[in-house]
């Protein structure tokens, strides 16, 4: 693999040595014609990329620093210094070849994405493995056998009895999952159990673990704001370079002063380090279960001043619990009414069915069995359980979210439930605060769930209640007429209006696709609300990395330039200084994809 990418990469700059190696050789032994020829056909070479490119830029009416590069090698082929023009064609096909190293490693989590997926998978025989298939082959309907720690590469319904996931390259949720016959399994996941057999329901391309790659090579294929200012710098300073070397003929009137600015200016690190920073920022967050949809954004992201946050599944965890229960009946006990709720609710599809659940088995409620079950979607779930019928239904309560239990249309019970605030949330809340940042949270619960959210925060954040979406779109569009860049966090289909109108939209999204994370810029897959300060430190660090890299590259650059007019720098000395400014730029922006 390491003399593959020798080879893809450095074939060039190894030609063009070689090259250097033969002319050295050939004017030793006095072969001087055939040396010249050498050197016109190592310079060829190794120039044959940037004249391409320069052709492609001029046709597009672009105009940048490779010119300079064209010029140096013109200047001095024609002034018969056969080796610094061999010296420039290595510098420009080095410059290119590491720049192509320096996006390989700032791609490395992509191709660590792509790599975690078995590109064959094992069929599935009336629940035993069967033949090999190609992952591009699998339609939905077929069954495929997952063995113990594989990846799991494509979404779809489990067959098998039972079986254990680990979710957390996908959630980051630090636990292994047990599945039941019917449970949903997605691609991306590692099966920790014994082998398994998964009904596929989504081809490659539209499985979860697909779409996270997508967004990756996506961001990663755009061009950022802070690129394209690095365009057009590249151009201000390629005119730069034009009057100093002219500057330089007129004070001297010798063209090998002119030849050295030429060649300290050529290649611009401008160009090399800023997407590398910028790939290399993507790649941090990747590793962090970021996912950077766009690369501007993460450039945006690093200048905002203000955060909106949704309440729900944000600063909360989204998982609604019982808090407490209160008991209207003279005849059953509390314990016997959680019990008999709880066998409704194990039927139940709705939300809220399951914090019944969890609370009966937290405070060891008897197990019962509920009889002629039926639940009427938007009303409740009702049916027989110790020989009377219940009837279990959302309740209106003006504080909370309350389920009433009823038997008989009486009202038994009433199960208060609300929605925990992540453990979290207080400590990175005070974090955010201390770095100056404005905050405000919006909710559409009612104005005493907010008041708890307050109350539980311990800070003096502004919580706005009963919001509508329309309302949230509303108030992060009037923080933006204020002048602050914001930065709006949430994870609801009823964020999806305000994540879009944020300058940057942030979202938490376990979904393969829902429309929050349709709107957002930057997806973050998993709960953790640590994740917010994870992003913004990449985004302003990965921002800081790219312009050092400029200010190195061009001030350095700048110096030699004029070292070289004054004649302290001959053609050949340059060549080597500005080789070794460019690696230094390229390593410093290779910081950017270092996790801290």
């Amino acid at each position: 693999m390491i003399i593959r990418s020798l080879i893809t990469w450095w074939k060039g700059p190894l030609f063009v040595g070689v090259c250097f190696v033969l002319y050295a050789l050939l004017r030793v032994i006095a072969f001087a014609e055939i040396a010249v020829g050498v050197a016109y056909v190592g310079v060829a070479f190794g120039s044959a990329p940037l004249i391409k490119e320069t052709w492609q830029e001029l046709r597009a009416r672009r105009y940048a620093i490779d010119y300079i590069a064209l010029l140096a090698l013109l200047v001095a082929l024609v002034m018969g210094q056969y080796v610094v023009a061999l010296v420039i064609a290595f510098m420009a096909s080095t410059g290119r070849a590491l720049e192509a190293y320096g996006v390989q490693l700032a791609r490395k989590s992509l191709t660590s994405l792509i790599g975690r997926i078995p590109r064959d998978i094992l069929m599935a025989v009336e629940g035993n493995p069967g033949e090999k298939r190609s992952i591009a082959q699998v339609r939905v309907g077929d069954a495929i056998c997952i063995r113990k720690g594989e990846v799991i590469p494509l979404d779809g319904i489990l067959e098998s009895e039972n079986g254990l996931t680990d979710e957390s390259s996908i959630t980051g949720e630090p636990y292994i999952i047990d599945k039941i016959k019917g449970d949903v399994v997605r691609s991306g996941t590692v099966n920790k159990g014994d082998a398994v057999v998964v009904r596929v329901t989504a081809e490659e391309k539209d499985s979860t673990y697909h779409k996270i790659i997508e967004l990756v090579e996506k961001a990663q294929g755009e061009k950022a704001p802070l690129i394209r200012l690095a365009d057009k710098a590249s151009g201000w300073f390629a005119a730069v370079t034009l009057v100093i070397a002219a500057g330089a003929y007129f004070i001297s009137g010798e063209w090998g002063r002119v030849l050295a600015v030429l060649v300290i200016a050529t290649p611009c690190p401008l160009i090399l380090a800023t997407p590398i920073a910028l790939l290399g920022g993507v790649n941090a967050a990747a590793k962090r279960r970021i996912i950077v949809k766009r690369l501007a954004s993460l450039e945006t992201l690093a200048r905002v001043n203000a955060l909106v946050f949704d309440k729900t599944g944000t600063i909360t965890l989204g998982v609604p619990r019982v808090t407490s229960v209160e008991s209207h009946s003279v005849t059953r006990s509390v314990e016997e009414l959680v019990g008999i709720a709880s066998a409704l609710e194990r039927n139940s599809l709705h939300p809220l069915a399951k914090s019944v659940v969890s609370y009966a088995h937290s405070v060891h409620a008897p197990m019962m069995q509920a009889q002629k079950v039926e639940e009427q979607i938007g009303k409740g779930i009702g049916g027989v359980v110790a020989c009377s019928h219940f009837f279990v239904t959302k309740v209106q309560d003006h504080n909370s979210m309350a389920v009433g239990l009823y038997e008989n249309e009486v009202l038994a019970a009433t199960f208060f439930i609300e929605d925990e605030i992540k453990y979290e949330s207080r400590a990175i809340i005070e974090r955010l605060q201390s770095q100056k940042f404005l905050l405000r949270i919006f909710t559409g619960d009612k104005e005493a769930a907010a008041a708890r959210v307050r109350e539980a925060l311990g800070t003096h954040v502004q919580v706005t209640a009963e919001m509508s979406p329309e309302d949230k779109q509303r108030g992060v569009a009037d923080l933006k007429q204020k002048g602050f860049r914001i930065a709006m966090v949430g994870d609801g289909i009823n964020d999806a209006p305000a994540l879009a109108t944020a300058d940057v939209g942030l979202v938490f999204s376990n979904e393969e696709r829902t429309a929050a994370s349709d709107a957002a810029d930057i997806v973050f897959l998993g709960g953790e609300f640590s994740l917010v300060c994870d992003a913004l430190g990449i985004a302003r660090r990965t921002v800081r990395i790219a312009f050092t890299s400029i200010f190195i590259g061009m001030g350095l650059s700048g110096i030699g330039m004029i070292v070289a007019a004054l004649g302290g720098l001959p053609p050949l000395t340059g060549a080597v200084v500005q080789e070794l400014i460019d690696v230094v730029a390229i390593l410093n922006a290779l910081r950017a994809s270092r996790e801290r």
